[in-house]
């Protein structure tokens, strides 16, 4: 049996204690700055779907989305977007801001300006006020590791249009599509992927249906470094999957810059 001196085992128990000590801290440091950086998010984080003056309600969610460039832009998933409404009945796609007591806020008329189906990103132009814009971080991307938070509507259609944020870190930065083992596992999407591959997040944080189309941010900037993305990164790097995994993607914001430049 090894006995160590008081001193020794003092000086041991104290390092512990400021290890510990200076991890709260950081964590503490950590959590206030999202606080803060929420309060700046929200006001750009609208609800997208379709707005139909004879329904009841008038405005369906069908995702999330958020605003760019002027504050009259708004970024979200293409596949969010209705393929057809109903001209006939005055559908048309609409977004819907939280909290707007604006004239018509039930449901904002919208019109698609651009679109990536490759990246399933589309850019939105909408009707009336503007909204505070988020800056969109760099082309570059970032490193697994990094801290990140994401704010939508998580089952929006059930639990309302209450923004709700979840955070987390990139647990990987990688290849949206993997080769198949076999010919059974190829798909029409996953070989157009193959053909043009580029990289996503994968993230150790939960997205649920309506987070399609949040925006992925740094937690003490605000910058968004990323959009939510369910359906697209699933379809292709976990089609040999027969159920769900339950694994979070993002697309990286260098596809935003691409459909803003366009």
């Amino acid at each position: 049996m090894i006995v160590l001196p008081v001193r020794t085992v003092e000086r041991g128990f104290a390092k512990v204690l400021f290890f510990l000590s200076a991890m709260f801290c950081v964590h503490i440091s950590s959590a206030a700055e999202l606080v803060d950086t929420i309060k700046l998010v929200r006001p750009s984080i609208v609800a997208v779907g379709t707005f139909k003056p004879t329904a009841n309600p008038q405005f369906t969610f069908r995702g999330t989305g958020f605003a760019v460039g002027d504050g009259s832009l708004v970024v979200t998933n293409a596949h969010v977007l209705p393929n057809s409404v109903d001209l006939d009945a005055y559908e048309s796609v609409a977004i819907a801001i939280p909290g707007d007591d604006a004239p018509g806020a039930s449901g904002r008329k919208a019109q698609v300006v651009a679109t990536s189906p490759e990246h399933d990103l589309a850019l939105l132009k909408f009707a009336g006020p503007p909204l505070k814009p988020l800056g969109l971080a760099e082309d570059a991307l970032v490193e697994e590791g990094e801290r990140v938070a994401f704010t939508g509507f998580p089952i929006g259609s059930v639990l309302g249009l209450i923004p709700v944020t979840h955070r987390g870190i990139v647990s990987a930065v990688t290849p949206i599509v993997m080769p198949g083992r076999n010919a059974r596992e190829l798909n029409p999407r996953n070989i157009r992927s193959l053909k043009d591959p580029f990289r996503v997040y994968q993230l150790d944080a939960t997205a649920y249906p309506g987070n399609s189309g949040s925006p992925l941010y740094d937690p003490d900037s605000g910058a968004v470094i990323g959009v939510i993305n369910m359906v697209l990164v699933k379809a292709t790097k976990e089609s040999a999957l027969s159920q769900p995994s339950g694994i979070s993607y993002a697309i990286p914001s260098r596809y935003i810059h691409d459909l803003l430049r366009r």
